[in-house]
């Protein structure tokens, strides 16, 4: 018997602990390593990783995502992709969704794993279907929750319809880390009799959970599991790789994974880990174990970004507070998962109305746009006060919010002009406008004082 193991340590282990502020100087040595060492594939792209890089890290991310296919010639490259939001916080129009994933398959990316916040698999769609035209494996996420209205039969039926879409394999996408093990060997098997594709399970450590929970998902015959290498491991992050390994191991399931390649990765990145707790940038709060997030279900990357975000406002002390806030305000939003961007509209709106002393005083327009059902159909009643209290008389959008959108990339061409250089810069503008135009800005800067310095030097 044999498991396939996906390592997470360049994408989802890199934003659950510090908040996906790896710059590419911390892996680029140990890429040839990654490649050797036997995963299924690598998720290095995707999620936050874009927007960190333009906005943080001062890089463009289809560059890095172009270094990393130059190392990695034997493994296969993994993005996450959040349907019609791709990797931004709201929907695009379907021409900026088919041109964006096109380019990521042709910069590098082998397999995509597409969800929808909401599991509303119209959000999906137009995804799925242009990266099986472009030749990619599309691997459809159900995003894994709990509520009364979240049920074994109900993602059994999501995973039915994601093989129904054309897609390749299917995640069980945990990403709160509160599927017990007992619950991911029932929804595994639950699965295996009902599709035919692949199943992969992906989940944190945030409860303490994630181990035994990818114990018992191999138990119950899942093809691919996903891991953090060993010092990026735990807490809000992944279970280690190598302590899924040796335990597989003795269960006579083989990862096809080497023991010494994986030493040396998990030495590369030690120094990265001690330099980021050293800076602040790891909180040692994400590495703990969060038994309360079985109550308050809040997802590895959402915690460490609240951390942040209180303690930028000199707030941290009233974690606890947002923490018992954050379920409240999900149930008044009709139960989403949390998970991006839901996570944060959930995750802001609960710190407003704990600094605020007062429930909704204050409204993001995030909340106003997901009442309005622009990022699509609630999993269950919304509180008609709330709505009412938001939106008054204005209707709620029925279908699919993207069918509303006017085609964008011509517009975003015109818009950014001679600071885009190619197609790729044209589409990290029209999903980051203000951000990726001074990252523009600073680019030409940069490159004007070199050919200025080189100059003078001669």
């Amino acid at each position: 018997m044999n498991i396939h193991v996906t390592e997470t340590v360049l994408r989802d282990a890199n934003q659950s602990l510090i908040a996906t502020r790896m710059p590419l100087k911390d892996f680029e040595g140990i890429l040839d390593a990654l490649d050797q060492a036997g995963y299924a594939s690598l998720e290095c792209w995707g999620g936050a990783t874009f927007d960190a890089c333009l906005r943080y890290l001062d890089e463009d991310p289809w560059q890095r995502l172009r270094t990393i296919r130059a190392h990695v010639k034997n493994t296969k490259l993994q993005m996450l992709l959040r349907g019609q939001n791709l990797l931004g916080y709201r929907h695009y129009p379907d021409d900026i969704v088919r041109r964006f994933v096109r380019k990521s398959v042709e910069n590098g990316i082998d397999v995509i794993r597409i969800f929808d916040a909401l599991n509303d698999l119209r959000n999906i769609e137009v995804a799925v279907d242009e990266a099986l035209q472009a030749g990619a494996q599309v691997q459809g996420a159900l995003c894994y929750t709990t509520s009364p209205i979240h049920t074994l039969d109900s993602f059994v039926q999501l995973g039915r319809r994601l093989e129904a879409l054309g897609c390749q394999s299917v995640c069980i996408k945990d990403m709160a880390g509160i599927m017990t093990p007992q619950v991911a060997y029932d929804l595994v098997s639950a699965l295996r009799q009902n599709i035919k594709l692949p199943i992969v399970v992906h989940t944190h450590c945030t409860t303490g959970l994630g181990p035994m929970t990818l114990l018992k998902a191999a138990e119950a015959g899942a093809d691919t599991i996903d891991c953090a290498i060993s010092c990026f491991s735990g807490g809000t992050s992944q279970p280690a790789t190598e302590s899924m390994h040796y335990a597989l191991k003795e269960m006579g399931i083989d990862t096809g994974l080497r023991e010494d390649v994986l030493k040396q990765i998990n030495d590369h990145f030690k120094p990265v880990r001690a330099r980021a707790l050293d800076s602040g940038l790891l909180n040692p709060i994400v590495l703990g174990t969060e038994t309360d997030a079985l109550v308050y279900q809040i997802p590895g990357g959402m915690l460490s970004n609240l951390v942040a975000q209180l303690t930028a406002q000199n707030a941290l002390d009233r974690l606890p507070e947002v923490l018992e806030e954050t379920p409240r305000v999900r149930r008044d939003l009709g139960y989403p998962p949390l998970v991006t961007p839901s996570s944060q509209m959930v995750g802001v709106q609960a710190v407003a109305n704990v600094l605020a002393g007062a429930r909704y005083k204050n409204i993001s327009k995030e909340i106003r746009a997901y009442l309005r059902g622009e990022y699509g159909q609630a999993p269950g009643a919304v509180d008609e006060a709330l709505r009412r209290q938001v939106l008054g008389d204005e209707p709620v959008i029925q279908g699919r919010f993207a069918d509303t959108l006017q085609p964008a990339y011509e517009a975003s061409k015109a818009e950014i002009g001679d600071l885009a250089r190619c197609e790729e810069d044209v589409l990290s503008f029209a999903l980051f406008p203000v951000v990726a135009e001074k990252f523009f800005e600073n680019r030409l800067e940069k490159e004007s004082h070199t050919v200025t310095y080189s100059i003078r030097k001669v």
